[in-house]
């Protein structure tokens, strides 16, 4: 139901999943195991899988910079490089899912209260249909910060509140790893 009446392929992305960003974060090795076997999943199912990294605070082509070993790029990925928490603020982004027919996105990665939100709602407001991956996003304890929840909790809410995202032409929905589909017909 994206707003893209010629766009009926999905897209798996994969946000800010770096060295530098997911160390210390809640339960980042099975976060890495999901999202590795999402990819996977993807790529079997001839879905694009597209690749995020926040150069904003990490010097590009640094060590914390790197993604994590367990996940890397095939050739010929969509690879992103960003400066703002949505993923398609000031990027090539847009024009990439465009030339891929992709009105259907995927997301997981980290962090769930910051660069995840902003690129679930930058998508709705943009046309398309986004789907949270229950399971496949994390963030770091940000209570020292003044959050007033644990990760856990973020993550939880993250899951709650993007069950309710609509839009006038889109949709947001979260399913847990094991229900994601990357076929335009089927939407769990």
């Amino acid at each position: 139901m994206s707003g893209f009446s010629d766009r009926d392929q999905t897209a798996l992305v994969v946000i800010d999943m770096q060295r530098g960003v997911v160390s210390g974060n809640h339960e980042v090795d099975r976060v890495t195991r999901t999202i590795a076997d999402l990819v996977e999943r993807a790529r079997a199912d001839g879905a694009p899988v597209v690749w995020v990294q926040d150069h904003a605070e990490l010097e590009q082509g640094s060590e914390p910079w790197q993604l994590v070993d367990e996940l890397q790029p095939a050739e010929g990925e969509v690879r992103v490089d960003k400066r703002f928490g949505d993923s398609f603020e000031a990027t090539d982004l847009e024009e990439r899912l465009a030339e891929r027919g992709v009105g259907r996105l995927v997301v997981t990665g980290a962090q769930t209260d910051a660069c995840i939100r902003a690129t679930l709602h930058g998508a709705l407001t943009r046309g398309y249909d986004v789907t949270l991956v229950a399971d496949a996003h994390t963030t770091e304890d940000l209570r020292e910060w003044g959050s007033p929840i644990s990760p856990e909790q973020a993550i939880a809410y993250a899951n709650l509140y993007w069950t309710f995202a609509r839009g006038a032409q889109t949709s947001g929905q979260v399913v847990p790893a094991a229900e994601v589909s990357f076929h335009a017909d089927l939407h769990a």
